[in-house]
């Protein structure tokens, strides 16, 4: 027959308890700490687009290529999409198809981007981070941004990244930057030859350096 636990034991058991249920409280609290840490530390977590602050005068619209929802690579209608360069926009409708085949749904969230769309950006960026040097290592000038030529696409979600970067070699379509996972280029080499191995972010890149 079990004894009937003494004062001393019981109150034991509720310091246990609450010691327990701290221990997960706290827990919980580091977690939600460090997701949005990640998040502020990348403004494009998640593989979406950068924001922009549309409020200001002289906010781009979307005919500079802003996006206000993840799109369609088939959408025509869009500046984004339809102002990549055709073989880029190419490659990314044929891996999108391949995609849907492993029933991965491939969306666009951000492609091509006027001058005044990036320099918003890069603006942002700047006051975000607090130097044009950590800026650099997430969004490019105007000048040298692949966006604003047409060669570089943002995909997402997550899922469709993971698919892209294990699948788009064989379209011709490469992740460029390690701390980009949805930032893809235009590589007709890798088709025969494999992606190239990605920067570790955009100084790296001598085409950033212009």
């Amino acid at each position: 027959m079990n004894s009937v636990p003494s004062p001393s034991q019981r109150t034991r058991r509720m310091l246990v308890g609450l010691v327990l249920a701290l221990a997960v409280l706290l827990a919980a609290a580091v977690g939600v700490v460090a997701y949005r840490s990640a998040a502020a530390e990348n403004p494009s977590a998640g593989g979406t687009a950068p924001t922009v602050d549309q409020t200001r005068d002289g906010a781009v619209t979307e005919a500079d290529g802003i996006l206000a929802d993840a799109a369609s690579p088939f959408d025509d209608t869009l500046a984004a999409i339809a102002r990549l360069q055709p073989e880029l926009l190419d490659a990314l409708r044929r891996a999108a198809e391949g995609a849907a085949a492993d029933g991965i749904d491939v969306k666009v969230n951000s492609g091509w981007r006027s001058i005044d769309y990036q320099e918003q950006l890069r603006h942002e960026a700047v006051a975000q981070y607090g130097s044009e040097a950590e800026a650099a290592r997430w969004v490019a000038s105007p000048a040298t941004s692949a966006h604003v030529a047409g060669e570089a696409v943002d995909i997402g979600p997550y899922a469709a990244a993971d698919w892209m970067i294990a699948h788009g070699a064989q379209y011709g379509l490469c992740r460029t930057y390690d701390n980009e996972a949805w930032h893809f280029e235009l590589r007709p080499d890798a088709v025969q030859n494999g992606c190239p191995r990605p920067y570790r972010d955009p100084t790296e890149d001598p085409r950033m350096q212009g």
